[in-house]
């Protein structure tokens, strides 16, 4: 912390340019939403040291293209930008502050108040960065960075805004927007997290409130604050990602559109809403809709091409749906080519899709699965020590390959598709899940046709589970019931393959769900998340499961083992 005279010093300069610092600050806000990412940060740049709003915005806008890319350097700079963010903002704070202490609190000035919700703003995007690099966080507690410390600091500031002794100053709108922001993020993201992970995390006693969170991120949203664009993108990324790779598979689309709708009528190019646009249509089913609109994103900026990468995902994905398994060679072909983000996993999927082609037909240029699939652990990469948890499966999945005459994976695009919750997503249309449902079963006649092998057990266990949840699309409950039963029926024989017993138990918790037999589902999910450790993709399944235990309401003291 500086000393007083540098404080006052700060102090007085922020008191005369506050209300300036916002305005400018949100016309650089507009800027980026108007896909005028370099110029917006060139507005910033000249006053990052000197301005806490200014220094914020500026980490924030280098984090959401962090975001975009996904890509190792684009995070680390981030970070080391929002780090001396923070620093600006310790500048501005009141030496120990206690908001609780009366005499304290009456003699904070706005832009004291201002600097402390900055301060856990920094606190609280640097986690998310970290989060990007680590699925379960447990990197960025070892790492030191207090995310309970940025929690208190905005309860401390909710509970004195709404005390007697606060008086609102000129620039109320936007302290209330960030505190909206930072407690609403909170309730949100620790609603998702297991107990035993908050445990793990130093959160114990923490639950979140997801309810009041969304609550309060919807607040910010209307409030037309600094704020307002970032309660908006958690609640689009929440909505419409979240709630699949992490949750149960049902996205609020509804929430989603109204959302996006004031946005796309102010910035109807604006390639981040034309991004989550496409989104939307497409865990509507509408596949031809999302397809148009995300190349309409590709489309509408080149400032920061690494943008078009996570459309290039989605539509890798919209093909896959279609079962287009060129097209969407071409989609991870290019993403092999352009994005760093995990050149291991594109490279698996770009010979995922040429295995699902027939033997006798042509592949593009040339290339050949079976030496794809060998490359795929030289492209190995560590994010804060760690290998992507999907990368790692990719990986071990490829491995099949290394023999001189490998076993073929059976369904590995189908297999991915599962990891990303791909099923849920086409539930919406029946021709898609027959589609599936037809290589499923081309898939399992070819298998009946070779000797069994080490594999066999694994193979097999591997399309009844995906079989089952075709069949949980189609409405034939019964037959999805019994196909999953086929993969826990041979659980004992399973060789390689340990995450399909407890997703499998875990789909048919979910399946009990969907038929309101709720004790049998928390059981089943109980089980599912006690009795088995240590296999690939753990922490996106206990994820779902927690999600999944949330929604049926089970009481936390149930969770005994199994």
């Amino acid at each position: 912390m500086s000393n007083g005279k540098d404080a006052n010093a700060a102090e007085h300069s922020s008191q005369m340019t506050l209300k300036e610092c916002l305005d400018e600050c949100m016309e650089a806000l507009d800027l980026f939403l108007n896909n005028h990412f370099n110029e917006s940060l060139e507005m910033l740049r000249p006053r990052v040291k000197e301005s806490m709003y200014h220094a914020l915005i500026y980490a924030t806008v280098l984090e959401m293209q962090a975001m975009m890319t996904f890509q190792p350097d684009d995070i680390t700079n981030a970070g080391n930008t929002m780090k001396s963010a923070q620093e600006v903002c310790q500048r501005f704070r009141r030496k120990s502050p206690v908001l609780s202490s009366k005499s304290v609190g009456a003699s904070l000035t706005e832009v004291q108040l201002h600097a402390e919700v900055c301060y856990a703003e920094c606190q609280l995007q640097r986690a998310a960065l970290t989060f990007l690099q680590d699925e379960n966080m447990v990197s960025f507690i070892k790492g030191g960075i207090k995310v309970r410390n940025s929690y208190l600091i905005y309860k401390e500031l909710h509970s004195f805004i709404k005390s007697r002794r606060f008086l609102k100053g000129p620039s109320h709108v936007h302290l209330e927007g960030g505190i909206s922001f930072g407690i609403g993020a909170f309730n949100l993201t620790l609603s998702l997290f297991p107990p035993r992970l908050l445990k793990v995390l130093e959160f114990a006693g923490f639950s979140g409130d997801k309810e009041y969170g969304l609550s309060l991120l919807h607040d910010g949203v209307t409030g037309m604050n600094l704020r307002s664009m970032l309660c908006a993108l958690l609640l689009l990324c929440y909505y419409t990602f979240i709630m699949f790779i992490l949750g149960t598979g049902e996205g609020e689309v509804t929430e989603a559109e109204m959302l996006l709708k004031p946005f796309r009528l102010r910035y109807p190019r604006g390639a981040i809403f034309l991004f989550f646009a496409g989104r939307t249509e497409e865990i509507k089913g509408n596949i031809d809709e999302a397809v148009a609109l995300f190349e309409d994103g590709c489309k509408a900026q080149q400032a920061w091409k690494q943008f078009h990468h996570m459309c290039y995902w989605e539509l890798m994905w919209c093909f896959t749906y279609k079962r287009a398994w060129k097209m969407a060679y071409f989609y991870a072909d290019l993403l092999s080519k352009e994005s760093r983000w995990s050149k291991a996993m594109y490279v698996y999927m770009k010979a995922a899709y040429l295995s699902m082609l027939r033997e006798d037909e042509a592949r593009p240029f040339g290339e050949d699965e079976v030496e794809l699939f060998r490359l795929v652990p030289t492209f190995k990469q560590k994010i804060a020590g760690k290998s992507p948890p999907t990368e790692k499966f990719a990986i071990r999945k490829a491995k099949r390959y290394k023999v001189r005459c490998p076993i073929r994976l059976p369904v590995p695009v189908l297999e991915m598709m599962y990891m990303w919750n791909g099923f849920s997503m086409i539930s919406k249309r029946s021709e898609l899940t027959e589609g599936m449902m037809q290589t499923l079963v081309e898939a399992e006649r070819t298998l009946l046709e070779f000797p069994n092998n080490e594999y066999s057990v694994d193979d097999r266990s591997l399309i009844h589970l995906l079989k089952g949840l075709c069949l949980k699309n189609q409405g034939l409950l019964q037959a999805a019931e019994e196909s999953f039963g086929k993969v826990l029926s041979s659980e004992k024989k399973i060789r390689f393959d340990h995450y399909l017993v407890p997703n499998c138990l875990m789909e048919l918790g979910l399946l009990y769900m969907e038929q309101g037999k709720r004790d049998e589902a928390i059981k089943i999910l109980h089980k599912a998340k006690l009795n088995y450790k240590e296999y690939s993709m753990e922490s996106r399944t206990q994820f779902r499961i927690h999600a999944a235990l949330a929604k049926l309401k089970a009481d936390p003291s149930e969770d005994t083992r199994m």
